[in-house]
């Protein structure tokens, strides 16, 4: 008898770290695939993902505001939310790729987010021409390098808003 009550307990212990080690996987920095179903703005999408809707933050990029009831509509901000909705339509495949930070203080996902089947990386894109300048969140850098020099070269080259706005992303 006692011999059973050790396996009864070894199988519900065993039961417990495999469900703690699902959950814990599920919040993982390894690529996921979602489909997008909205776009929010220039820096934000809503994606299906494990069957439920997370809205993503693009992590290392900031777009002109747009949406925020509180601020007034950025310079460059409409032209960068149309962009992110011309790249993203709903319906679009599109992996997400996570860094040292799960999430941002609203709760969103902060993911760099690669268009599928042609493997665009939005946030990069969104830099290169103009769209978006470079942000910082957390001690989340792994494009950081690649990223400032997207930017940079933007800038040099009037892109997007760099060209279109007096002082832009201020």
């Amino acid at each position: 008898m006692p011999l059973v009550a050790v396996m009864i307990g070894v199988v519900l212990v065993g039961l417990l770290v495999w469900a703690r080690v699902g959950r814990v996987t599920s919040q993982s920095t390894k690529p996921g695939m979602a489909q997008v179903s909205s776009v929010a703005d220039g820096d934000t999408i809503d994606v299906t993902l494990d069957g439920h809707t997370e809205r993503v933050r693009l992590l290392g990029i900031d777009t002109p505001e747009t949406v925020d009831p509180r601020r007034p509509v950025g310079c460059f901000g409409p032209e960068a939310s149309h962009e992110t909705k011309a790249l993203l339509p709903p319906g679009t495949w599109v992996r997400l790729e996570r860094d040292v930070e799960l999430r941002d203080r609203y709760g969103r996902l902060l993911a760099y987010v690669t268009r599928m089947p042609d493997k665009l990386v939005v946030n990069r894109h969104l830099l290169a021409g103009g769209f978006a300048d470079t942000l910082r969140i957390g001690p989340n850098k792994a494009y950081l390098a690649d990223f400032a020099a997207a930017r940079n070269q933007a800038r040099a080259q009037k892109l997007g808003a760099w060209g279109a706005c007096p002082s832009p992303f201020e």
